[in-house]
């Protein structure tokens, strides 16, 4: 299973309606929550998810709305027992947030807790799921977006397995050895029953004004989660603040080649978001606007059928 599970969609003031920011990607039984802002222990609850599911925490930058909920969550790993190491990704230049936070209150720490801080672009982490990038985004303090990439690899073709008489045991097999001999004597090479599969791609954008780094994260992204704090109206706020509009997430999407784009962290003085959400689809039709709660599947692979198959 891979969606991404909306758990605020607010920037710096939260609302009725709207949580501070918080955001966990499932992803095949790992779990990366990015930028827990206040009350994102709570959220999870109303989610129906257990902090057990986090293998990582991603925090952009160390504004409040973005990691104020990062006591409740640790300290919930702990008095839940969690016996796996929780990784945790930030700006190394917010190490003094990141300890106050960390020590916020007075609990007994028993979840195993790894700091992993960033200070520099590119690969942070990689494991068999997925790689973690970073990308120095143009916002004050110092801040970084994320990229989670699988590794390429290769999908199997049911029908043409079955024509070359491959099946059962033999499958794995061919998978991990890259050909087979099939009773005829012919070797089947994999790349004749397969098509090649791009690793899919999330893309997390938070505060930032638009910038080259941006586009680069989300170059070819399946699912864009970008912040689209103001509407055209409030451009010259948005160049003020370091913050995009919604236009111009739209135009990140655009200019990335993203095939959907999650716009979310609005301003308060948008009760309603339809303004921001019809302003990033003028330029990106496949735009949704994140609201608190939501469940978002990562879209289907595409693949494409060989020319032909030859026994």
């Amino acid at each position: 299973m891979r969606e991404l599970i909306v758990l605020g969609t607010a920037s710096q003031v939260p609302t009725r309606h709207r949580n501070h920011n918080g955001y966990l990607l499932l992803w095949d039984g790992s779990g990366i929550l990015f930028d827990p802002g206040e009350g994102t222990q709570r959220q999870m609850s109303l989610a129906g998810i257990a902090v057990s599911s986090i293998d990582r925490i991603c925090i952009t930058h160390f504004h409040g709305d973005h990691c104020l909920g990062l006591p409740g969550i640790t300290q919930r790993l702990s008095l839940d027992g969690v016996d796996h190491p929780v990784r945790i990704h930030y700006p190394a230049s917010g190490q003094l947030y990141l300890d106050r936070l960390l020590g916020a209150s007075v609990f007994e720490p028993r979840a195993e807790l790894l700091l992993e801080p960033v200070r520099a672009p590119g690969p942070v982490d990689s494991d068999a799921l997925y790689t973690i990038s970073a990308e120095r985004l143009d916002h004050v303090p110092e801040t970084f977006g994320w990229r989670v990439e699988e590794p390429a690899g290769r999908t199997l073709l049911p029908e043409c397995l079955r024509e070359a008489g491959i099946e059962g045991p033999d499958v794995g097999k061919l998978v991990r050895e890259g050909s087979l001999r099939v009773p005829s004597g012919r070797l089947v090479m994999l790349e004749e029953v397969s098509v090649a599969r791009a690793g899919q791609v999330v893309a997390f954008i938070m505060d930032t004004r638009y910038c080259e780094a941006a586009v680069r994260l989300a170059s070819g992204a399946d699912l864009l989660v970008c912040e689209a704090t103001f509407a055209d109206g409030e451009a010259e706020l948005a160049v003020a603040y370091h913050h995009l509009t919604a236009r111009q997430a739209g135009e990140i999407a655009a200019a990335s080649g993203a095939r959907q784009l999650v716009i979310t962290h609005f301003s308060q003085r948008y009760p309603n978001e339809q303004v921001l959400i019809d302003q990033a689809r003028a330029v990106f039709p496949d735009a949704i606007a994140a609201r608190d709660l939501m469940r978002i599947p990562l879209p289907h692979r595409r693949t494409h059928k060989p020319q032909g198959f030859e026994r």
